[in-house]
């Protein structure tokens, strides 16, 4: 009997011990705001001083300070930690701002973040420099990358997309006017379309012209037609879409010398201005060239495809050079690119600022997209697992880099959202002829799965 008892009275708590790594696995969220929060906050309120004094992030106090407490109390004269600001809790971790001492850096808090997050346990501590002498702790309570939620709140601008999340539960935001021209490399399967799936829906409500060059026969733009303005689906017609391009180019650069009074014969290169600076009602709305698997355009079997790939790649050279100001920018995908594609390969990459590098097969992929601007984050793009789609490694070349991840969005809805804007498309009469053909969805009776084929001209 008593034994009977005592399992009863044991099986209250293991109920609820259970039901809470339960929730934790299943939904860390939950997890965080009931459980989580309470616990990591309670070890930081209690720990602070100590934590910092083992981290190394203490100094000894001024002479009036040492003076003062000695004088007021018989205690030790301790060293003294970052004065800490407000704790406010998010529904992903924790952020509060920390004052330095004098004679710390932010440098020094960061290379503490590992030892903070296991006597704070949270999953991760970034650090992020506010003004001088003061620090923000964002502490991640989960994995918020295994199961990508956006923030509720993003701001709305221009030309500004969020489509991943940072490690650290901030949107990572592609923003044309900061970083014009970016290249995406990734594996099969690793989320590259993903992530271009995202850019597209996200530019659809915004007034941009949007333009594609699929050259795997359009499978991946296609479902896209609706609200593109051109598409190119092999590279016969991006040899034939691309001076088009140019052509436009020349004449946003002609457009704006005329406006400002700058003489017809200027040189680009000495043209300081964009089409910013122009009336709203006289400026060509921007251009966003999508390009999946760059190196089918690079590849040739006989002389005269030699001629033709020399000639597309001196045009994107040209628009990733001239085009920010042009209003004209770079989305460049492919699996690898590198020097062995050919001529010129490796001086269009050097204009795509941004990088965002997937999983890869192998570490010169990774160098070929972090290695010249971080170096330290190739191994960080090497070790993405094949079961973590969508994940990446994203820089600049700032130098700076962090790992993102982007949302799953299923296709049907990315091509009705596609659709539901396509009245956004601005109107540009020169790439009437490439617009892609877009037939007319057929009354589906209910219950039936029959779908529309966007089938380019």
């Amino acid at each position: 009997m008593t034994n009977l008892v005592t399992l009863a009275e044991l099986g209250g708590p293991l109920v609820v011990i259970g039901g809470a790594a339960y929730v934790r696995h299943a939904s860390p969220a939950a997890y965080w705001s009931t459980v989580g929060l309470p616990l990591s906050m309670a070890r930081l309120l209690a720990s602070y001083s100590s934590t910092m004094d083992a981290c190394g992030l203490t100094v000894e106090p001024s002479r009036l300070r040492a003076l003062a407490v000695r004088a007021t109390t018989r205690r030790e004269v301790r060293p003294v930690p970052p004065r800490r600001g407000i704790i406010r809790p998010t529904s992903t971790g924790l952020r509060m701002r920390l004052r330095l001492v004098p004679g710390q850096e932010p440098a020094d808090v960061a290379a503490s973040a590992e030892r903070l997050r296991h006597a704070w346990g949270v999953h991760a501590v970034h650090v992020r420099d506010v003004k001088p002498g003061v620090v923000e702790l964002r502490l991640v309570g989960f994995d918020v990358l295994r199961k990508v939620r956006m923030p509720r709140r993003s701001d709305s601008h221009p030309l500004q997309v969020p489509v991943a999340l940072r490690e650290d539960a901030t949107a990572f935001v592609r923003d044309y006017r900061t970083v014009p021209h970016e290249l995406v490399l990734g594996a099969t399967l690793s989320g590259k379309s993903m992530y271009l799936r995202n850019l597209v829906t996200g530019l659809a409500s915004q007034p941009v012209v949007l333009v594609g060059i699929d050259c795997k026969r359009g499978v991946e733009l296609a479902p896209f037609a609706s609200r593109l303005s051109a598409l190119a689906t092999d590279p016969d017609q991006a040899a034939e879409l691309l001076p088009v391009l140019v052509k436009e180019m020349e004449d946003r650069y002609d457009l704006i010398k005329t406006r400002q009074g700058i003489a017809p014969g200027t040189a680009e290169e000495l043209i300081t201005s964009d089409i910013w600076g122009l009336p709203e009602d006289e400026r060509p709305a921007p251009l966003v060239l999508f390009i999946d698997e760059v190196a089918e355009l690079f590849m040739v079997a006989t002389r005269k495809e030699e001629e033709r790939r020399d000639e597309m790649v001196t045009q994107l050279i040209r628009l990733a050079q001239l085009g920010r100001a042009a209003g004209i920018y770079l989305e460049v995908c492919g699996q690898r690119f590198g020097a062995e594609l050919g001529k010129g390969a490796t001086m269009l990459r050097a204009q795509l600022t941004g990088r965002v590098c997937h999983r890869v097969n192998d570490e010169a992929s990774a160098k070929m997209a972090l290695g010249d601007i971080a170096p330290e984050a190739v191994q960080a793009s090497c070790a993405i697992a094949p079961e973590l789609p969508g994940l990446a490694v994203v820089g600049d070349t700032s130098g700076g880099w962090s790992r993102i991840r982007t949302p799953y969005i299923s296709l049907a809805d990315a091509a009705a959202t596609c659709r539901a804007t396509a009245h956004l498309a601005p109107d540009l009469p020169a790439l009437n002829p490439f617009r892609p053909f877009v037939p007319a969805l057929p009354d589906v009776a209910p219950g039936s799965m029959a779908t529309a084929r966007l089938v380019p001209e």
